[in-house]
């Protein structure tokens, strides 16, 4: 029932929006809820959402002791791992997929500018898809919005700290060939690329959890005008 209250009012709010940008200049309202600041109610809830998303991923731990977005191995190699545990190779396997995952935790810190200026430049499009795009909107707002610039910030993160495992240029040979006939998909054929995409998904993940929580306990954010906006939403 909450969530559909929530669909209902975000809507009118998407309502004052859309009339607003076909060019009505006086201020609309919904109850004492003016345009402007349902929009900056929403802003605010993303910036919020976005940065706690980075405070929680981008420590030790942020993903390998986070069951949600700990980075695994690719699915055919997890199999293998098993046989390689079997032939005294568990400690490299151990390191390899800390590595990925402390690879990840270092690099999401770096892309806080860009998740921030994302949100800070939302026109009203985006707000309409965010407000009547379901759960998973906001996810794909930032993706849209950042996943290219982020993975190449990220890329070489993840190369420095996967070099420092042997067994990762193994891993990229091996899956290298093996992509080749098609055993192993392509995005998965490179063990940077494979957790640079997978840390990307991580952070757009928790950064819709978050998101979800500010909108659900606004009073709880701290801020005025998330109190505001989103108790007259509900």
């Amino acid at each position: 029932m909450q969530r559909r209250n929530f669909n209902q009012a975000g809507a009118g709010a998407l309502g004052l929006m859309l009339w607003a940008a076909y060019g009505h200049a006086h201020a609309l309202s919904l109850g004492d809820l003016t345009n402007a600041e349902a929009s900056s109610g929403l802003k605010t809830a993303l910036e919020k959402g976005a940065l706690m998303a980075v405070s929680l991923l981008g420590k030790t731990d942020g993903f390998l002791g986070n069951p949600k977005v700990r980075i695994p191995l690719p699915s055919y190699l997890e199999d293998a791992s098993k046989l390689l545990k079997n032939f005294g190779q568990g400690r490299r396997i151990d390191e390899l997929v800390m590595a990925i995952n402390r690879a990840a935790e270092s690099a999401v810190p770096m892309g806080k500018d860009l998740l921030v200026g994302a949100v800070r430049s939302m026109n009203v499009n985006d707000a309409k898809n965010i407000l009547t795009g379901g759960d998973t909107s906001v996810t794909s707002f930032f993706a849209e919005k950042t996943r290219t610039p982020l993975g190449v910030k990220f890329l070489p993160v993840v190369n420095r700290a996967t070099e420092k495992v042997g067994l990762a240029q193994k891993y990229n040979d091996f899956a290298g060939k093996a992509a080749g006939f098609g055993l192993v998909k392509k995005e998965d054929a490179n063990i940077q690329q494979y957790v640079t995409g997978r840390t990307l998904d991580g952070l757009y993940l928790v950064i819709g959890e978050e998101e979800r929580k500010i909108r659900q306990d606004p009073v709880g954010s701290g801020s005025a005008i998330l109190q505001k906006v989103f108790g007259a939403l509900k």
